[in-house]
């Protein structure tokens, strides 16, 4: 007699209940993270989780620049390719204090957040004619960098 089925049963029981007493006992909660109420949490001594105040850099020769192209992609859709200068992307330090000269890309289609990016190159789905693409550079901390007051960030339309 095969009891693979009822062993397998057995397992997803006895392990699930042991994860979740596991996630309780270290305070982990199934509540997600909240952006509308939740930018409180700091991961360091000055962390903070602003999305819209700017962190304003000086006007100098090592500052961020950024420079974003849309080609077709020759089976569907753009390949998207961010270029900076003076700045590395850096996803092992998502969401912890500022760093000089590294973080990551936002990613808006037509006022929309796609996501937070951390390479150079991504590929967009087909879309409509006259799309607008933006892109931001942003510190760890998510804050968007600007430099001399003027946010890094550049806009264009897909054909």
């Amino acid at each position: 007699m095969d009891r693979s089925i009822p062993m397998l049963l057995v397992g997803l029981i006895f392990g699930g209940g042991l994860g979740f007493t596991v996630a309780a006992a270290n305070g982990i909660t199934l509540d997600g993270h909240d952006h509308a109420t939740d930018h409180g949490h700091t991961t360091g001594a000055s962390a903070s989780h602003d999305h819209e105040t700017p962190l304003d850099l000086p006007a100098a020769p090592d500052a961020p620049t950024l420079s974003v192209t849309a080609t077709p992609d020759p089976s569907s859709g753009w390949n998207l390719h961010i270029e900076t200068g003076n700045f590395a992307f850096s996803p092992e330090h998502a969401s912890t204090d500022h760093v000089p000269g590294e973080g990551h890309a936002h990613v808006y289609i037509d006022g929309v957040k796609l996501g937070r990016f951390y390479g150079p190159w991504l590929h967009l789905p087909a879309q409509e004619p006259g799309t607008e693409v933006r892109v931001t550079l942003n510190a760890n901390d998510h804050r968007p960098l600007a430099v001399g007051g003027e946010r890094i960030e550049e806009t264009l339309l897909l054909d």
